[in-house]
């Protein structure tokens, strides 16, 4: 069997990485050669635990190869991204690219899985646009959708131990699927249509995006009634039916801020809750950035002199290096929009950034007058408090 990846990032390095560990043979592809060259000298481009010694185990075993270009293969994956176009629409012209690009490459027998987040009704129009294109092969294949639902920063042992939905076109399609995500899959698999299968994954992180939704509303009101929300929070959560998330500087990365505009789109009067979550999670990243602005012309008015300030964090959650939507970073674009100077930008999680120069976190705190904490990195949380500082905690890092 030959199993071959469209897409080499955050969950097509690690799936194809796994699937490789299990002895069969790997064909990953990527337009980026300096991605595939990486992978092919037994390195990752990205961060995440494990996964390096996976992937050097896979090269030089020989299971695992990478190039700019697809393959014949029997079972191939589509894991590419699907970003925004217009106001928050979703562009599934990378999966349609990636499909196009398996097209000449696909036959009789083959399996073809979509694995990249995708509105309801993808799966169908990639199957649509390959029987157009190779109406020979009507029949002949099995096409399905099965959605990555892991954690990253524990995506090795995720992708083997969570269970997954699976949902073909047909039930031999679903079928099919299933028997090779059974090659390493260790948790349970779920058979569903396509359709299903598609609005689960959506579903699964919209559903997330509310309860933050609610915390961060939480925080907003008790910023104004003078409640400390993480002691609130706490004591709510004592109650044996209720579990309120932690609030934070808003929701990032390429799941939960996103899956869900790919229902509000499509469904935009029966999506009420869903869409003004979105907002109030959007509304959080502003409200901090202007908490942060205020405090530095308190702070001028006050001393006489501008402050230092520290912006502690640009990744979108804790102790990865993913900056993909980060509430964060767009925190710090806009509190830097009138000045550059007078800020110390930390992320402990990347060597350096193409437009913030890095600070230790250490030096940052040390030197700064204020303290804005975006993100709860653990290194954040060996620092013990200083009363001498403005300190906007954000992130839950002192909970005062």
């Amino acid at each position: 069997m030959k199993v071959q990846f469209i897409g080499l990032g955050y969950i097509g390095l690690p799936t194809a990485a796994v699937v490789a560990q299990k002895g069969i043979n790997v064909h990953g592809v990527d337009v980026n050669p300096k991605v595939v060259e990486t992978i092919n000298q037994g390195k990752i481009h990205i961060v995440e635990p494990g996964l390096e010694q996976v992937v050097k185990e896979g090269v030089e075993k020989g299971c695992f190869k990478a190039s700019t270009t697809p393959q014949e293969a029997d079972i191939h994956l589509i894991v590419v991204p699907t970003p925004f176009k217009g106001n928050h629409e979703p562009d599934i012209s990378f999966v349609e690219s990636a499909t196009k690009a398996v097209l000449p490459h696909l036959k009789a027998g083959d399996t073809f899985i979509i694995e990249s987040t995708s509105p309801v009704g993808t799966t169908e129009k990639m199957a649509k646009l390959i029987f157009d294109e190779r109406p020979e092969l009507q029949g002949q294949l099995a096409i399905a959708y099965c959605p990555e639902r892991v954690l990253p920063g524990n995506v090795l042992h995720e992708l083997i131990h969570n269970d997954r939905v699976i949902g073909g076109v047909n039930p031999e399609s679903t079928q099919q699927a299933c028997n090779f995500y059974q090659t390493f899959v260790q948790g349970e698999l779920h058979q569903t249509n396509a359709r299903t299968a598609e609005m689960c994954k959506l579903t699964e992180n919209s559903s997330r995006d509310v309860q933050i939704a609610f915390a961060n509303e939480l925080s907003l009101i008790c910023d104004k009634a003078g409640i400390n929300v993480w002691e609130l929070v706490e004591l709510a959560n004592k109650h044996p039916r209720v579990n309120i998330l932690q609030p934070g500087a808003g929701v990032g990365g390429h799941c939960i801020a996103v899956d869900p505009y790919f229902i509000v789109s499509d469904y935009p009067m029966e999506s009420q809750i869903i869409g003004k979550a979105r907002e109030i999670n959007n509304y959080k990243s502003f409200w901090c950035a202007e908490k942060i602005r205020n405090a530095m012309l308190e702070f001028e008015l006050k001393n006489g002199r501008k402050a230092t300030t520290a912006i502690m964090g640009l990744a979108f959650k804790p102790n990865i290096d993913d900056l993909r939507e980060s509430p964060a970073k767009y925190i710090a674009q806009k509190v830097m929009q009138s000045e550059q100077n007078n800020f110390l930008v930390v992320e402990p999680n990347i060597n350096e950034h193409s437009v913030f120069k890095l600070t230790n976190y250490q030096e940052a705190y040390e030197k700064a007058d204020i303290i804005a904490f975006l993100v709860a990195h653990d290194e954040f949380k060996t620092l013990e408090y200083s009363a001498d500082k403005v300190i906007l905690d954000f992130a839950g890092i002192f909970r005062k």
